[in-house]
């Protein structure tokens, strides 16, 4: 993985790395605000994915997770309050973001750009409870 991010520098690096608690910060925002099982279940979400995502984004995930609390805190501190402007402007980060992932090798680039997606939806859905998350097909006996 270090060969994958040589290329891009410190500023590039941290947002990179930060990436998922854009996505998270955005997706668990709808509303224009942040409750606390939101912000619960998006932290909870960043544990999930280090064990659900691609095996080649398994070392990137692991990274995130270091500093994945303080970068949600960060991000949920320079955005509010959450409104249009700032989820705006959040979306632009994000963007940025992916023009960054965009200079990483095609493979793990494609990889990434898809997990982020993935995980975008997960953190939206996350109010559905744990049951709905895990299974999200009716199984009978556990879903009914």
């Amino acid at each position: 993985m270090k060969n994958q991010f040589e290329k891009l520098n410190k500023q590039e690096r941290l947002l990179l790395f930060s990436a998922p608690a854009l996505v998270s910060v955005l997706a668990a925002s709808e509303g224009n605000k942040i409750s606390k099982p939101d912000k619960a279940d998006a932290i909870y979400l960043a544990h999930l994915k280090t064990f659900t995502a691609a095996f080649l984004l398994l070392p990137y995930y692991d990274e995130v997770y270091k500093n994945f609390k303080l970068n949600f805190n960060n991000i949920v501190d320079k955005y509010s309050p959450l409104n249009n402007l700032s989820r705006e402007k959040l979306r632009e980060e994000i963007n940025t973001a992916n023009i960054v992932i965009d200079k990483l090798d095609k493979t793990f680039a494609l990889a990434l750009h898809k997990s982020l997606q993935d995980y975008e939806q997960h953190v939206k859905h996350a109010d559905m409870g744990l049951v709905d998350f895990i299974i999200p097909v009716p199984v009978p006996g556990i879903t009914d």
